[in-house]
Formats: C-alpha cells, sequence, structure tokens
C-alpha cells in the first residue's frame, strides 16, 4: 500500500508547487528535508550505539535474564501454552525487556527470534498461530519504563529536563498494551467461534478466508 501512497503524495506535491509557482521553495524543502534526516539519523546514531553498549553488558552480566526470570510469571498467562517452551519464552522475555528499557531497535532483532522459535511450534505454519498474533501485538505496544529515543530527541532540541515525559510514558504505554492483549486475546477466541463452511474438496474454510490471519 505505501509503495503506492507515497509516489502518489510526491506527484501531487509537484503538481501543486507547480500550480502554484512555488518549485524553488519545494527543492529548497527537499534539500532542507534530506539534511535534517542526515542530522537527526547522527543524533540517534549516539544514542542507540550508548544504550546498545549498555544492553549488551546487561546481558553478559546477567541482568537481562534476571529480568526476564522477574517478567516469567506475568508471560506465562498471557502465553500459558508456551509454559514448557523455554527457548521461545526466553526470546520473548528478552524481547519484553529490551522494550521496557526503551531500546526498540535492539529489540528488534530479539522479535525476530522469538518469532522465528513461535513458528517452530507453530503446527499450521501458512496460518500465524495464537501466540504468534499476541506477541505482535504486545510488540507493537511496546510497553517502556524508560522512554530513551524520545528522551533523547527531547535533548537534541533543548529540553530542560527530557525525561519528565515518563510518568506519561509509562502510563499511556501500560494502557496501550493492556488493550491491545485483551483485544488479541478476545481476537483469537472470537476468530475460533466464526462459522465454517465446507470447500470443495472436504477441506474446511473460515468465515474470513483460507489465509487465516
Amino acid at each position: 500500500m505505501m509503495n503506492y501512497v507515497f509516489p502518489i503524495l510526491l506527484v501531487l506535491s509537484f503538481a501543486a508547487a507547480a500550480v502554484q509557482g512555488r518549485m524553488g521553495e519545494l527543492s529548497a524543502a527537499v534539500i532542507q528535508g534530506g539534511q535534517d534526516a542526515v542530522s537527526l539519523l547522527l543524533r540517534l546514531a549516539s544514542m542507540l550505539c550508548l544504550w546498545g553498549g549498555v544492553m549488551e553488558i546487561a546481558e553478559k552480566s546477567g541482568i537481562t535474564r534476571m529480568m526476564a526470570k522477574l517478567l516469567s510469571p506475568l508471560l506465562k498467562l498471557i502465553f500459558p501454552s508456551l509454559r514448557k517452551e523455554k527457548y521461545a519464552m526466553e526470546a520473548i522475555s528478552m524481547n519484553v525487556t529490551a522494550n521496557i528499557l526503551g531500546l526498540g531497535n535492539a529489540a528488534t532483532p530479539l522479535g525476530l527470534e522469538a518469532m522465528r522459535r513461535l513458528q517452530e511450534i507453530n503446527g499450521e505454519k501458512s496460518t500465524a498461530s495464537d501466540e504468534m498474533i499476541v506477541f505482535v501485538v504486545m510488540n507493537t505496544a511496546a510497553m517502556h519504563i524508560i522512554p530513551t529515543t524520545v528522551a533523547t530527541l527531547r535533548g537534541q532540541y533543548g529540553s530542560t529536563d527530557p525525561m519528565e515525559i515518563m510518568p506519561a510514558s509509562i502510563l499511556t504505554s501500560v494502557c496501550a498494551l493492556t488493550i491491545a492483549v485483551v483485544v488479541a486475546k478476545l481476537g483469537n477466541v472470537l476468530y475460533r467461534r466464526l462459522p465454517r463452511r465446507e470447500a470443495k474438496g472436504g477441506r474446511r474454510l473460515s468465515a474470513v478466508g483460507s489465509k487465516g490471519l
């Protein structure tokens, strides 16, 4: 979808600038936008290097494993069918830990590893399992205690107290995670209760299509 949206926006921007005789301003905005993007990348790079190193130290020292153990009771409640799947639960715990610390970029490879392990457990390889759906929703909600990335940007743009957003950040992320997990769980239950119909050859198809979610 985005492959169509961006070209359309680009064409409309050039058309509007040409009609209004503001091609010079458009060209300047394009150049300035490129410069701002590179500048933002450099600002974030220092933060990512710092916190990526902190995360590596935490992993080597066993801090992340300790946090994973603390999260284990909650994750077992969310993923009851994975209680005996040690490696999948460990990958999920590491991903959640990285998100809690506000390290979204560090959480990405951990999330991919967790999805790989969940796919190995998944009996229906062509359809996402309930656990995979709930995990994707959790990872997207990304509950965090330390808003590292946002605080860094606030500091770079002159905020005198970059971390003052922490209480609001924690509250909103907890609410987002709770609602996301509840909706995902309810969605999985309702999906299993949808009426089924027989397809040709006797294969059962769901009411929302043969490809699942």
